[in-house]
């Protein structure tokens, strides 16, 4: 164990400091720079690219090696061996529950599954053609109008039920924001189906007959669903922390985190996948389309990481149920999904890519398996509000319980105007 490390800081006026070095159990050290206040000083990281803003035992991402792990569990042994509620008590709880516990904690998830009556109503109130994600932020945030019995964040029970509702509700909410977009009947929770099934039940089945889910599609979304379930310290979960630090309620926390995630930048990555094979049109364009990446005439979605340097983990298993999907659905010859190979094989032997390490990433994959499940494209990032939630949670309520949590108040460089004085209207 690496202990009484410091480094210190020489100043030109001949000031310095000595701040400490910490390590955590895997990844790299970190300097505590809490001590810099004390000479009037503050670092300066925009985008916090190199800032760690917390301490966390949930999730761990080695960029460079390719690695992910949900407390301490490989995400491509989850993604196989797991089933989504599992991963939910994994990540909120800290270890695999037992068989009793599953039970108990599936049981209790599947319970929370409706909404209240006059919640549905707030449908009413949208434009049909509105952003499935401006509905969800609306919707999701107005859960604590309805069950404010346990917004005592500082008691864990409240927490635990609040957590239960969360993951309970915003499927059923994403669900009905499908319906209501596409002009068809709510269809209300079956809790006799897993969560999976259930949720694909209220987006796909209809009053007119019965569902009958299929096997191979409902692991193919629960795939997704485990492999979105949380990413560290991300846009929407670095939002869920900073609104959580000031004691908000964690229904507003949440639909914070969906609004972050709204953005193109960050949820909307398969989208625009789709968007890019739909633009160059046909397998005969893909080898022109790369020359032009590479002469900076086009944009290539869906390859590289800001985190991962090396293949992301998740593409390996989003890669292998993209073709399990497609076999099924008999749509190997579909032309995008043609396309997407041509520019996966292109991308993996081009020394263009290869050197700039531009491998393809899961929302490579992912944005034509939503497609091949009958998900329309404005709803994809609704899809992944809906895995990230357990994330959220789990964050949120590890921020929560520890005894160094305060509001956050980020600094700041100052670049404006110095004082001035005011002139009057008549003298400007």
């Amino acid at each position: 164990m690496k202990e009484n490390r410091v480094a210190t800081l020489m100043m030109d006026d001949g000031r310095s400091i000595e701040l400490p070095i910490m390590s955590g159990t895997m990844g790299s050290d970190v300097i505590d720079i809490r001590g810099l206040g004390t000479l009037g000083m503050f670092t300066y990281d925009p985008a916090f690219v190199s800032t760690a803003s917390c301490s966390s035992s949930i999730t761990f991402i080695d960029g460079e090696a390719g690695l992910l792990y949900y407390r301490g569990y490989p995400i491509e042994q989850l993604a196989e061996k797991s089933d989504f509620l599992e991963v939910c008590f994994l990540l909120l709880h800290g270890e695999l529950p037992n068989a009793k516990q599953k039970s108990e904690f599936s049981g209790k998830v599947m319970k929370h599954t409706m909404v209240h009556d006059q919640l549905a109503r707030f449908f009413n109130g949208f434009r049909r053609d509105a952003h499935p994600m401006a509905v969800m932020v609306g919707v999701v945030g107005a859960l604590s109008a309805f069950y404010h019995d346990s917004l005592d964040i500082n008691s864990p029970e409240n927490r635990e039920i609040s957590a239960l509702r969360l993951l309970s509700k915003v499927p059923t909410i994403a669900a009905m924001t499908y319906k209501y977009y596409t002009g068809f009947p709510f269809m209300f929770p079956k809790n006799e189906f897993s969560y999976v099934e259930n949720f694909m039940y209220m987006m796909f089945a209809t009053p007119a007959e019965d569902y009958v889910p299929n096997q191979k599609l409902v692991r193919a979304l629960e795939r997704i669903f485990i492999l979105h379930a949380d990413h560290e310290q991300n846009a929407s979960t670095s939002t869920v922390r900073l609104a959580g630090s000031s004691g908000a309620n964690p229904f507003a926390c949440v639909s914070s985190g969906i609004a972050a995630l709204w953005g193109p930048a960050h949820g909307g990555a398969n989208e625009a996948v789709l968007k890019m094979l739909e633009e160059i049109g046909d397998v005969s364009r893909v080898a022109d389309f790369m020359d032009g990446v590479k002469d900076k005439k086009f944009r290539l979605m869906g390859f590289g990481h800001r985190v991962y340097k090396n293949m992301d983990p998740r593409a390996k298993v989003m890669r292998a149920t993209c073709y399990e999907v497609l076999e099924e659905l008999k749509l190997e010859k579909d032309p995008l999904f043609l396309m997407a190979l041509e520019l996966e094989q292109i991308a993996l032997r081009d020394e263009y890519f290869i050197e700039r390490k531009l491998y393809p990433n899961v929302d490579f994959y992912s944005g034509i398996v939503l497609r091949a499940l009958g998900i329309p494209s404005n709803m994809f990032t609704v899809i992944f509000a809906v895995a990230r939630t357990i994330g959220w949670v789990s964050q949120w309520n590890e921020m929560i319980s520890d005894s160094e949590r305060k509001i956050a108040r980020p600094r700041q460089l100052y670049k404006g105007a110095t004082q001035r004085n005011f002139v009057p209207l008549a003298n400007r």
